[in-house]
């Protein structure tokens, strides 16, 4: 069944914004820091919960797709999706169906969203051992499948710091971003989730670190533009306040 509740893609809504431009300056960042091998498959993870990076992997889709590229965006949290709900679509069929059926064509379960030449892959149904699964030959196949498929491949996933998810599929693809939520993650947790990443050689690319403060942002927007004036006035709310982000990449 559908979710009718529908999380915002800032860029779609509001191109013109400065959190759209934002994203725009983000993908273009994304594009240089592939200059010598180009970034086709990009996985976003954060360090701890809550931290936005299904706001971002969506909204980073959008962008992408913008530009005239084909692009897929696929929920890889097999723990707690969301990422179907920003596209209103259903969580079924999606990556644990291709995964478990070894009929199932990948067409059955990617999705054209109302956005041009952006698709979306949404996760299926909840396994009971998303590592294990997503550490299979067939996920690698899956990979190579989608990336000679699509212009460029970004897959949402866990939080690193709480489940080992991210840190194996950071080796199957070419770059990973982290991100962090200004006044949450503290120093040490963002310093453990880039210890976990490096473990395994993840070509981290670089990190967003979102909900900064206006005075303190790259871009900055006020959150009843954002998210809606049912927020106004709710400063202490985590969600209003995720507004703006900053970010820093390899060579920026």
């Amino acid at each position: 069944m559908k979710n009718t509740k529908r999380p915002r893609l800032i860029t779609f809504t509001d191109p013109h914004s400065p959190i759209a431009e934002a994203f725009r300056t983000l993908r273009t960042n994304i594009q240089f820091a592939g200059v010598d091998k180009p970034i086709k498959t990009m996985l976003i993870t954060s360090a701890t919960p809550n931290c936005g990076k299904t706001t971002i992997t969506a909204n980073l889709g959008v962008a992408m797709a913008q530009t005239g590229s084909s692009v897929l965006v696929v929920d890889a949290d097999l723990r707690k999706p969301t990422l179907h709900r920003y596209f209103s679509m259903d969580n079924e069929p999606g990556l644990t169906n291709i995964l478990f059926d070894v009929t199932m064509d990948l067409n059955m379960s990617v999705n054209k969203s109302r956005i041009n030449n952006l698709f979306v892959l949404a996760s299926g149904p909840i396994p009971p051992n998303p590592a294990e699964l997503l550490s299979t030959e067939k996920m690698k196949k899956v990979i190579e499948v989608l990336a000679d498929s699509f212009d460029y491949v970004l897959f949402d996933s866990p939080p690193v710091n709480a489940v080992t998810d991210p840190a194996i599929l950071s080796c199957q693809v070419d770059a990973t971003l982290l991100v962090l939520d200004y006044g949450f993650v503290t120093r040490d947790e963002a310093a453990f989730a880039l210890e976990q990443l490096k473990k395994v050689r993840a070509n981290v690319i670089g990190a967003v670190l979102n909900g900064m403060p206006n005075s303190q942002g790259y871009y900055h927007y006020y959150h009843y533009h954002y998210y809606g004036e049912e927020y106004a006035g709710k400063k202490e709310n985590r969600r209003a306040r995720r507004n703006i982000f900053s970010f820093n990449l390899k060579g920026n």
